[in-house]
């Protein structure tokens, strides 16, 4: 077992990792209380060991022993040391918080598809990886929370999910279309009058834009839908959903942006961000 100064390293370590990482979801984390903090930035600490496994390496197989290496930290029982900071903070967050491991399995599984050029099948698909990716995890970090809570708020993690993963992807187009991917559905594609290669290529002209704001419109969708839910959101989950107090005002920039969100990536300012994750952790989504 850890001793403590390990253990509050690895803390340190963890956290310097959201932070650097996934700054919006350390901001977030910062607002949950101090005993569940730990909890939260262990898993936004896992999701962004995973969601970068493409950027570290380059090439689909050697990405899959990586991910079948986080399938074995996630099973493992006990509390032997895997020398991984995120490792040992995720085996130790689980196991307190009872997480059902199949959760994390399935977002390891959906994570297969970053690895590849393959391209989105259909909506529906899409749909699907968001729910295994951010869906899951905010379901998760809902569950450390207030384990009690969480289970009634799982389709609005749902919609939540969706709203903040279609929105990060479209954050992602200039990075994904240099590399390649093509996350917009072929479905979204076809019916703007384009394809995944045309796209990815830089070749669909205002066809891509369609594409784009189709993406958005479907972003808002969800992002709709679970606003409308919000306000009953008890309290003692409001850190996991927090995250979602950005994705409108980066919806609305994209779309002011244009066509320029095909190459150029949008930003929100530091004071932007910490006013609405401010704002939303004192109110929640009530009507101002």
């Amino acid at each position: 077992m850890a001793n403590t100064s390990t253990t509050v390293k690895n803390g340190n370590v963890v956290m310097d990792a959201v932070r650097s990482a996934d700054h919006d979801r350390y901001l977030s984390a910062l607002y949950a209380p101090a005993d569940k903090r730990d909890a939260l930035l262990a898993l936004y600490a896992f999701n962004a060991e995973v969601a970068s496994v493409r950027d570290r390496i380059h090439e689909p197989l050697p990405g899959e022993v990586r991910l079948q290496w986080w399938r074995d930290v996630v099973s493992a029982d006990g509390d032997a040391e895997t020398g991984h900071p995120t490792a040992d903070a995720l085996r130790a967050t689980i196991a307190a918080n009872h997480l059902p491991k199949a959760a994390f399995e399935n977002m390891l599984e959906a994570r297969i598809f970053d690895l590849y050029d393959d391209p989105m099948p259909s909506r529906t698909d899409l749909e699907g990886y968001c729910g295994e990716t951010a869906a899951a995890l905010i379901q998760l970090a809902a569950m450390a929370l207030d384990p009690a809570a969480a289970p009634g708020f799982a389709e609005l993690a749902g919609r939540a999910g969706c709203a903040q993963a279609i929105t990060g992807l479209l954050l992602l187009l200039p990075l994904h279309r240099r590399r390649g991917q093509c996350f917009v559905p072929a479905d979204i594609l076809a019916a703007a009058g384009t394809a995944p290669e045309e796209f990815v290529k830089g070749e669909g002209g205002a066809a891509a834009e369609r594409a784009v704001a189709a993406m958005i419109a479907l972003a808002r969708e969800h992002l709709n839908a679970f606003e409308k839910a919000a306000p009953v959101l008890p309290v003692s989950l409001r850190p996991a959903f927090l995250p979602l107090a950005l994705t409108r005002a980066y919806l609305d920039k994209m779309e002011k942006a244009g066509s320029s969100v095909l190459c150029r990536t949008v930003a929100l300012s530091i004071l932007r961000r910490h006013w609405l994750l401010l704002r939303h952790a004192m109110r929640g989504w009530t009507p101002l």
